[in-house]
């Protein structure tokens, strides 16, 4: 099937998904207009977002390619290319916090376009017979280069940034994010992850993110949490529920042992230890809940869920552009891993309404390939890996006939 032309690009198209009003607006809220003369902020904003979409690998690589195309380029709402040291400062000096409120904002935006985004496409480790919302917390650690990033400094010669991120298993779209040094221990950061989410809903994390008064807070604001049991961790056993299943080794109802925690988390606690698949081996996990009424096998298949954030990182890393940072210092890094969020939701907005069937990666390079080209992106999608209905062939004959009988 062969796209449609369109009157525009598909790098406008993609820049259109963005509201008129929003960059000057948050650039006002920010302080972001009083520092802009010649490179307006929308402008900033359309050369961050093209560096991930055409995973410029340098700030020459996005000043260059943009220069080059200058009219077209005109024709998005009146942006121009910036120079380098421009887009160098305007990386350093601009309130980063604007392209975290872009981020959100425009997520908003798309949702009230279309309600269901993101419902279609749902990750393939979703449990099916939960109708709650699962959030599943994490974070990734973005290498950064040590010699030129002091405040990021990781380790004796490592450098990196942490992207601690809620997202919605169901919709496979972030909830919350928080972009920090990676110095700072997750459980530090639980409190501040977790502040949204409602009663009712479901949390899953991994033990580096255990805090037993936050677990105690999210009990009492009536959220279900699942999580791995820490290592060596003093249990009293209040009762034992029977095994519903031949891969549950345990399910017992606990309290923490140790005084110290205990005086944080006095509630009874489900401990439930099952034999889970882990890279085609079979080994036996432990994990804590509040919650007493679920299947223990559910439980276990919560916490396996948990592995679609790992999948949403992978999407974010080595797809977009997340390794070679255009700036050095804390607000340039900020401002691209909060354009590469940007952009994703742009890119996965794009697929929804193409009917996107094939991998993330394949969006990416696809639309990559015509950012400059006039072609209706979504036509392109639509038609994308497509191929004309094949013949049909019937099992057994409609007709059969005897030799030397004529048919009627």
């Amino acid at each position: 099937m062969k796209s449609a032309r369109h009157h525009f690009t598909v790098l406008k198209q993609i820049c259109d998904l963005i509201p008129g009003h929003l960059v000057p607006k948050l650039a006002r809220e920010f302080g972001v207009d009083a520092q802009s003369r010649s490179f307006l902020p929308w402008s900033h904003t359309i050369a961050m977002l093209f560096a991930q979409l055409a995973h410029a690998l340098s700030l020459n690589d996005v000043v260059d390619t943009l220069r080059n195309h200058s009219g077209v380029l005109t024709t998005i709402r009146g942006a121009a290319p910036p120079s380098r040291n421009g887009l160098s400062y305007a990386n350093r000096e601009r309130n980063g916090d604007m392209a975290e409120a872009l981020f959100w904002r425009v997520l908003e935006h798309l949702h009230s376009l279309v309600p269901q985004f993101g419902m279609g496409r749902r990750y393939c480790g979703f449990p099916r017979r939960f109708r709650r919302i699962i959030n599943v917390v994490d974070s990734t650690t973005i290498q950064l280069v040590a010699n030129c990033m002091d405040w990021a400094k990781h380790r004796r010669r490592k450098a990196a940034a942490k992207c601690h991120m809620r997202l919605d298993l169901q919709t496979f779209l972030p909830r919350f994010a928080v972009v920090t040094s990676a110095a700072a221990a997750d459980s530090k950061q639980a409190r501040t992850v977790c502040a949204g989410i409602q009663a009712g809903e479901v949390v899953v994390f991994d033990r580096a993110y255990i805090d037993f008064t936050h677990l105690r807070e999210l009990t009492d604001r009536g959220v279900f949490w699942v999580t791995r049991a820490k290592a060596m961790m003093h249990i009293e056993r209040v009762r034992e529920n029977t095994p519903s299943h031949s891969s549950i080794l345990r399910d017992w109802v606990i309290r923490i042992g140790d005084p110290h925690y205990r005086k944080h988390y006095p509630e009874e606690v489900r401990l439930i230890e099952a034999v889970v698949e882990v890279d085609h081996k079979l080994v036996a996990m432990t994990f804590l809940t509040n919650n007493m009424e679920w299947a223990a096998r559910s439980i276990c298949d919560l916490y396996k869920g948990r592995w679609g954030i790992e999948v949403f990182f992978k999407q974010l890393k080595q797809t977009l552009q997340l390794a070679d940072f255009l700036g050095h210092n804390a607000n340039a890094v900020r401002w691209q891993v909060w354009t590469a969020l940007l952009a994703y939701v742009l890119l996965r907005f794009l697929a929804y309404l193409g009917q996107w069937r094939h991998s993330f990666a394949r969006l990416f390079t696809l639309l990559r390939g015509v950012l400059w080209e006039c072609l209706d992106a979504v036509s392109l999608l639509k038609g994308c890996g497509t191929a004309p209905p094949r013949l049909r062939f019937t099992a057994a004959p409609q007709q059969a006939y005897l030799r030397g009988f004529a048919p009627s």
